[in-house]
């Protein structure tokens, strides 16, 4: 195999250590390899990277080991040319295993040019990231403090769920703070329930009847000042949210054009893809990055099953703004996922949607023209004749004899 990179290096990145195997191809392939093993505080780091640069290396590659590749990357970033490898790509061939067996095999790999790059977005994106990325885990946790206190509910045997939507809406969160007030009163409680409630006022009255204790007033209390120290953080995550995209105004508005797209999804997109799309060759390399097209399968002429794969960021933001997308009405999208979902399902039609709003994301974003919708009879102007016997075939399936006929 041909050597790429014939001065390059292998890191393998720990905690407290960092194992660097550098490796020399001349004219005559003849190879020379050197390991040595430095600290991680920045003097070591920095030795590190004289070191390499002393030696005329020009790529350096390490697989994305935790957080503590990031730092590595920091110091070493504008002297060399960085690869970052995905963990599960880089594996070395079982055996025995070492921190030097596995930074010589980074640099084997490397010196072929063998390893995938990983995206690695410049700082203000990273910063970005960060933060929508921490408001995403923070709305996780007080949506986790939400069951907690239905679960406290339930153990009172307060039915607050059953005649409620949102526990955490204006009446549900007011009834939660009587509760904890002592009130035990059901038709105290009753009473606080907004008025547009739809559910009956002795259901609700039946639904607070219930044997509250100290023990349950104090567990309520807690999550819900949990709950309240979230949101206020939230707050200032969505805050200095809006301060970071002001550097992405332009991207940000012609994102939002597009049904689904708008506010926290817009800012994901942007954090997790870079802003201009220069990373991503297509369409296609973007939503298979992304975890929305199907994976391939195939052995012996026969294909199985082929999941997409998990994607923890973008895939799941995509997938709510999806979900708000296909409520609007008389729109192309709206008609893409009822189509789908006739023949496939629900679950599917809606990552193909998903899929389908990356896509329009990508083309608007890379020649900076708006979203314009193609409207709901896009596919039946698409294909007349192929509609037109399918409508046949519905109506004689329910005992009609169809003549048609074309129209003056």
């Amino acid at each position: 195999m041909d050597v790429v990179y014939p001065a390059c290096c292998g890191v393998d990145v720990h905690k407290q250590t960092v194992v660097a195997c550098l490796l020399r191809t001349d004219a005559g392939s003849r190879r020379t390899k050197e390991v040595r093993t430095f600290g991680t505080t920045t003097e070591a780091l920095l030795a590190l990277g004289d070191w390499l640069e002393s030696h005329g290396v020009t790529h350096v590659a390490m697989e994305s080991t935790g957080v503590y590749w990031k730092p590595v990357w920091h110091i070493l970033e504008g002297a060399f040319e960085l690869v970052l490898g995905k963990a599960r790509q880089m594996r070395n061939v079982p055996g025995r295993k070492s921190d030097q067996s596995d930074a010589s095999w980074f640099s084997d790999l490397q010196a072929h040019g063998l390893i995938r790059n990983s995206f690695v977005p410049p700082q203000p994106i990273q910063d970005l990231r960060d933060l929508t990325r921490t408001r995403k885990q923070l709305v996780r946790e007080k949506a986790q403090h939400v069951q907690r206190i239905q679960k406290v509910l339930e153990d009172a045997n307060i039915k607050l769920t059953s005649v409620l939507s949102d526990i955490q809406g204006l009446s549900g969160r007011t009834i939660l703070d009587a509760i904890t007030n002592g009130i035990t009163d059901p038709h105290q409680l009753a009473k606080l329930a907004h008025p547009q409630v739809k559910a009956p006022r002795e259901k609700i009255v039946e639904a607070l009847e219930g044997k509250v204790t100290e023990h349950h007033r104090f567990m309520l209390r807690l999550h819900l000042q949990q709950m309240d120290a979230l949101q206020r953080a939230i707050g200032a995550l969505e805050s200095r949210i809006e301060e970071k995209l002001s550097s992405f105004r332009e991207i940000a508005e012609l994102i939002s054009t597009i049904p689904g797209l708008a506010g926290t999804v817009t800012a994901t997109i942007i954090a997790e893809t870079g802003g201009d799309m220069s990373a991503f060759p297509s369409d296609d390399h973007l939503v298979s990055w992304a975890g929305l097209s199907p994976g391939l399968n195939e052995t012996g002429g026969k294909r199985k099953s082929a999941r997409t794969r998990p994607q923890r960021w973008l895939k799941t933001a995509m997938v709510q703004a999806a979900q708000a997308a296909v409520k609007k009405k008389d729109s192309y999208l709206r008609s893409k996922y009822h189509r789908i979902k006739a023949r496939r399902g629900s679950k599917k039609a809606i990552l193909a949607i998903a899929a389908a709003l990356l896509r329009a994301t990508y083309h608007v974003v890379t020649t900076r023209v708006p979203y314009r919708d193609l409207g709901p009879d896009y596919f039946d102007a698409r294909d007349r004749q192929r509609s037109m016997r399918r409508l046949v075939r519905r109506l004689e399936a329910l005992g009609y004899q169809v003549d048609l006929k074309a129209a003056a």
